[in-house]
């Protein structure tokens, strides 16, 4: 009976070390010492009698983002990259600011469930889930809606108002990182070959050629 109690913890240990998305920490905080040419999982401790409040601390959040682009979109991060002071702590946001039918494209973060909160305008939102139902899950919201999108998933936010639309994005991780699909997919560094592209999506090699033309242009500019 022991033995197999002694097992059960020991698996329960290792799952909850498997399912961490971030590095849990085990002091006060972890301030990121960037110049450090150690690499780990995240980034190395700042000596913590170096540490100030500028560490924990990021100002302009309350500006809009340039939206002009061919999305409509901007988004501004604020992850570990910069406040040094989230370093471990499983955490960051974001402010989406979106032209009247602006789009943040599908895509996915692959570190981090989402949590979106729109404080302004009208956002229709939607996550895809994975196979092989890949079921299209969405919704229409308004200011002060919130809806969370699973890690991993790709899901997508786009301004169907005639005004502006500003929304703030809680990330479960430091440094959820951001794969667009569409740029992935035809803009990646090296090209993908043509012929894998063109019986992946089951159309003509002219629309494969004219979309890798465009996104490789936008992506490696």
């Amino acid at each position: 009976m022991a033995s197999a109690m002694l097992i059960i913890v020991l698996l329960a240990m290792a799952s909850s070390v498997v399912l961490a998305s971030d590095p849990s920490p085990l002091q006060d905080f972890c301030v990121a010492d960037k110049a450090s040419p150690v690499l780990v999982n995240g980034f190395v401790c700042k000596n913590p009698m170096d540490v100030n409040a500028e560490d924990f601390f990021f100002s302009g959040l309350n500006k809009p983002g340039n939206t002009n682009n061919r999305l409509g979109s901007n988004v501004t991060a604020v992850n570990v990259n910069k406040i040094a002071g989230l370093n471990t702590l499983g955490i960051s946001l974001a402010r989406i600011d979106f032209a009247p039918y602006g789009l943040n494209p599908p895509h996915t973060h692959p570190r981090a469930t989402e949590v979106l909160t729109v404080i302004e305008g009208t956002l229709l939102v939607g996550f895809v889930t994975s196979n092989p139902q890949n079921r299209l899950i969405f919704k229409v919201l308004n200011a002060g809606d919130v809806f969370v999108f699973p890690e991993g998933l790709i899901h997508f936010q786009f301004n169907r108002g005639h005004k502006n639309a500003v929304a703030i994005a809680g990330l479960s991780s430091q440094n959820p990182g951001v794969i667009t699909v569409a740029n992935a997919v035809f803009g990646s560094n090296l090209k993908i070959d043509e012929s894998i592209l063109t019986k992946a999506f089951q159309v003509d090699k002219k629309v494969i050629d004219h979309l890798q033309s465009q996104f490789w242009m936008d992506n490696n500019n």
